[in-house]
């Protein structure tokens, strides 16, 4: 299993719609960095965030995941509360090839700040917007801000074709939009 380079990464994307909208060269402009690097992605958190609270002292449950468990903003940044977590999505849209599995890591940028970003591996013709999980380790709050660079996507490409993929299989996220919340 080989990581794919950035012209692997460019002609998935622009002639096969793997990442739209796909950014061509990493974007730096007073933002954190995002767009394609020698090999991976970097991608954009949107402005749409879901942020856990205890104000309905609600208990966090996989199986009955209740809405009181966080209040939901639209903004250019997102302020996660000292010891807390918050749920994004990507601005970009994935369409993982069938030879391809997708891991994720955060930005050093963020990691540094003690934000932690964690994404669950994109499995092979999996599609969507990704949910981004952001923990903020620290006794302070943390910003998050809106379309500019959390994450970084690596494409690891198989040595031949799964047998069964996420879409054969009809995966519970396939296709999803927005920030979604846990699934039984």
């Amino acid at each position: 299993m080989g990581i794919m380079p950035d012209t692997w990464i460019r002609e998935q994307a622009e002639n096969h719609g793997m990442i739209e909208p796909y950014v061509e060269a990493q974007r730096r402009e007073g933002v954190i960095s995002y767009g394609v690097s020698s090999y991976g992605y970097d991608a954009r958190v949107s402005n749409e965030f879901k942020i856990f609270t205890n104000v309905h002292n609600a208990i966090v449950d996989p199986k009955e995941f209740s809405d009181q468990s966080f209040v939901e903003k639209e903004d250019d940044v997102c302020i996660i509360p000292p010891n807390s977590f918050a749920l994004a999505r990507t601005v970009e849209y994935f369409r993982i090839p069938r030879d391809v599995l997708v891991i994720c890591l955060g930005k050093s940028t963020y990691a540094r700040c003690g934000i932690i970003v964690n994404v669950t591996p994109l499995e092979p013709e999996w599609e969507g917007h990704v949910t981004l999980e952001f923990s903020n380790t620290t006794p302070l709050p943390a910003k998050i801000y809106a379309n500019e660079g959390v994450c970084q996507f690596l494409f690891l490409k198989g040595e031949g074709d799964c047998d069964v993929s996420y879409a054969d299989r009809a995966g519970k996220y396939m296709k999803q939009r927005g920030v979604t919340l846990p699934r039984l």
